[in-house]
Formats: C-alpha cells, sequence, structure tokens
C-alpha cells in the first residue's frame, strides 16, 4: 500500500496526531535541566526516558565524553531510507539579569516559554521528539526509519555529532538550530589561528630590560581588527553569505597569571576566530593574518610572532534544489500556507562535522537575541517548528520510490 503524498488529507492525517500541548509543557520541562558545555548528562538522561516511554526504539545514551552522552532513539516503518533529526543539548552559562523569570524556570508568560537556551536549541529538542511521536501515531503506510540525536559538545570540538554519524547511517538529515522556523541552506565555518608574539622578559622593576610581548600584540590586535578580508567566491556565495570573511581578534592571555604580574610577559597569545564562508580556504585566511601582523611589525619593528592552525570547523551549503531543502521546503509550504523564504546563517552548526556526510537541511524556532536575560520562545512559534518536523518526517518517508518527485 502506498500513499499519495499530493493529497492535502496525507498532511492532516499526520497533524492530527500531534499533541501540541505536550510540545509546550515538553519545552518547558527540557529547559527546568541545566545543560551547560560539560553538564549535558541530566538532559540526556531525560530525552532518552521520554523516548523509551513513548514507544522509541533502540534508545540509548552514547557515550561520548564522561558523563555527557548523546541521547538516542527511533522508530522504524520498515525497510526505506534514515532520516534523522538532530540537535544540541549543551548552551552556554546563564546570562546575568534575569527578571521576569529564573534562568531554568521553563515560565509559560505572555504565551512564551523563558527559559536559559531555550532557542539555542532546547525547544527544538522537544519540537522533535513530540512530531516524531505524532508520526508514529498517523499509522500512515510508511517505510523507512526516523532516528533521533540529542548530541553533546557541539560548543566544545562537536564530539557528540561525530560520534554520532560516525556510527549510524543517515540519508536524509534536519538539523534544528534556531533560524525563524525558516528553511536554512548552510552556514560559515570557523577556523581558530593562535598568534603568539614573542618579546623578552624581566621584572617590572628593570622595566627598560624587557620587551612586553602585551604591547606588541596590541599592535597585532588593531591590526587584526582593521581587517576586511574579501576573497574571491564561488557564484552566488557573495549573495548568501556577504562578500567579508570575519576576522576578529577573539581572546587575549599573555603575563603570569594571578598573584605574579611583576614579571614582564615575554609572550602573548591572540586566538583570532575566523568564519568564512563555504569555499573559503585556510591559506586564504592565513595569508589574511601574516598581512595584518606585516602592519603590526610597521608599526614596531620589535614586533615577532608566529601563527599556528588551532581548529578548523568548514561551512555548510545545500542547493535549494537538493531533495532535502525540496522535502523541507514542501514541509513548511503545506503547514503555513505559502512558499517559505530561503536564507542561510552565519553561526556555527554541527553540519560542520556532518555536513559533507548526509544531505541535511537546517530549521528552527528562534532567533536573535539568544543567551541574554529572559530568553524566551512563543507558543506559536513552537507549534509551528513541531507541525513541519512531522510534516517533514512523514513525507521522507513516504512510500514511494522517489517520494520528492512526486511533490
Amino acid at each position: 500500500m502506498t500513499v499519495d503524498v499530493a493529497d492535502p488529507g496525507f498532511a492532516t492525517s499526520v497533524l492530527d496526531n500531534l499533541d501540541l500541548d505536550r510540545a509546550v509543557d515538553l519545552v518547558r520541562q527540557v529547559c527546568r535541566i541545566p545543560s551547560v558545555l560539560g553538564d549535558e548528562g541530566e538532559l540526556a538522561a531525560f530525552l532518552a526516558a521520554v523516548m523509551r516511554e513513548s514507544g522509541f526504539g533502540s534508545v540509548e545514551l552514547q557515550d561520548v565524553l564522561p558523563g555527557r552522552p548523546n541521547a538516542l532513539g527511533e522508530v522504524s516503518f520498515g525497510p526505506g531510507p534514515r532520516v534523522v533529526l538532530t540537535g544540541h543539548m549543551d548552551t552556554k552559562p546563564q546570562s546575568h539579569g534575569w527578571q521576569r523569570a529564573a534562568p531554568f524556570s521553563g515560565d509559560l508568560i505572555d504565551g512564551a516559554v523563558y527559559g536559559h537556551g531555550v532557542m539555542d536549541m532546547k525547544a527544538a529538542l522537544a519540537c522533535q521528539i513530540v512530531a516524531i511521536e505524532a508520526v508514529k501515531a498517523s499509522q500512515l503506510p510508511l517505510s523507512g526509519t526516523v532516528a533521533m540525536a540529542a548530541v553533546a559538545d557541539h560548543m566544545g570540538e562537536q564530539a557528540g555529532s561525530v560520534a554520532y554519524f560516525d556510527t549510524h547511517q543517515a540519508d536524509l538529515c534536519l538539523l534544528g538550530e534556531l533560524t525563524g522556523n525558516q528553511v536554512c541552506l548552510g552556514h560559515r565555518g570557523r577556523y581558530y589561528f593562535d598568534v603568539t608574539v614573542l618579546g623578552r622578559s624581566a621584572h617590572t622593576c628593570h622595566k627598560h630590560a624587557a620587551v612586553n610581548a602585551n604591547v606588541l600584540a596590541a599592535q597585532a590586535v588593531l591590526a587584526l581588527d582593521q581587517s576586511r578580508l574579501e576573497p574571491d567566491l564561488a557564484e552566488g556565495v557573495a549573495e548568501l553569505f556577504g562578500p567579508e570573511t570575519y576576522i576578529v581578534p577573539g581572546r587575549i592571555y599573555g603575563g603570569l597569571p594571578p598573584g605574579g604580574p611583576s614579571m614582564i610577559p615575554d609572550e602573548c597569545v591572540i586566538r583570532v576566530d575566523c568564519r568564512p564562508q563555504p569555499g573559503v580556504t585556510t591559506e586564504q585566511v592565513r595569508a589574511e593574518i601574516e598581512r595584518c601582523l606585516c602592519e603590526a611589525r610597521l608599526a614596531d619593528e620589535r614586533f615577532v610572532a608566529e601563527v599556528a592552525l588551532a581548529d578548523v570547523k568548514n561551512g555548510y551549503l545545500a542547493k535549494p534544489g537538493d531533495p532535502v531543502v525540496q522535502l523541507m521546503t514542501e514541509a513548511v509550504r503545506r503547514v503555513r500556507g505559502r512558499e517559505p523564504v530561503l536564507v542561510t546563517e552565519s553561526w556555527l552548526g554541527d553540519t560542520a562535522s556532518f555536513g559533507d556526510k548526509v544531505p541535511t537541511v537546517i530549521f528552527g524556532p528562534g532567533g536573535p537575541p539568544v543567551y541574554c536575560p529572559d530568553e524566551h520562545l512563543s507558543v506559536a512559534d513552537i507549534h509551528e517548528a513541531t507541525k513541519v518536523y512531522a510534516t517533514f518526517v512523514a513525507l521522507a518517508l513516504a512510500s514511494h520510490a522517489d517520494p520528492v518527485s512526486e511533490l
């Protein structure tokens, strides 16, 4: 038996099984569980328990880092494509200045859920689980498997995504990062370079015998801040992401730890945070950093520095015509009743670690500002995201040899 995905009743049969009140309640519950980077274990255990109680199969806590597992589960409808819904559990540290609600209250106020990290991206995790529950309950004749992967360490080395996609096959993926419920094709990458500025140490009392590395580093910081790199880009990339590759002196550390400032530092390290558009190489960025350091050397002839590539996370970009993007576009069209906007983002998603392996589209509730006091997400956005997720999964698993061609 097959199902006609062109039939308007197809989406209705899925959406009729959605418990939107449960989606909101589950969002509130996950907001009450702190999961700052390094402390994802409690939230992982909670999500695994929710999936187990909902009848998901293959529920497990996948070891990633000590005390920081992924929470996994899946629902099988027989042979067919394997569709993964994923998102990260970890958040940044909580902000100061909360007034309307406590950071981990999950309070529902004036039609919005308040909670630290609700947009990045606790709400999406809850919405994805409830969407899978609805597809499971719909009794549609689907084929394939839908898997849920709530991953740890996104804001670290993306170890959770690496561990999952290294051990689990996937044909299509939906990443629930916050896109304002717009269909997102991709994001910039992230390159870290460490610039080590060298001086000559001496006691403060012997100031004039020293070359203060911190002072020399200041020249590099000023030059790096003035960078406006606009590399040659593939056709259409500048229109999607803008022409500039962002290069920022993001962190500076030099001198002895507290208690020992009387030794003038002979080393200062600048962590340079670079956000390249897809296709921009580390060599192109390094050349721009070296150009900035030449300017610092012109400002002070004593300037000496070493440059090292510290970390690489690649950008990701799908095409509007890719099947996974077409599926998401159709899902949004059916829920919203109009054509969705296709967007790109400048933040870094876990697609940096798995996008080259699995065709992926990005869609999630919430948008800037995030990680601010009184962070909150509207109930309307939670409802819409849950509907879109459920429709996307159902379309992807519809019993057609090529479901996209039938849309």
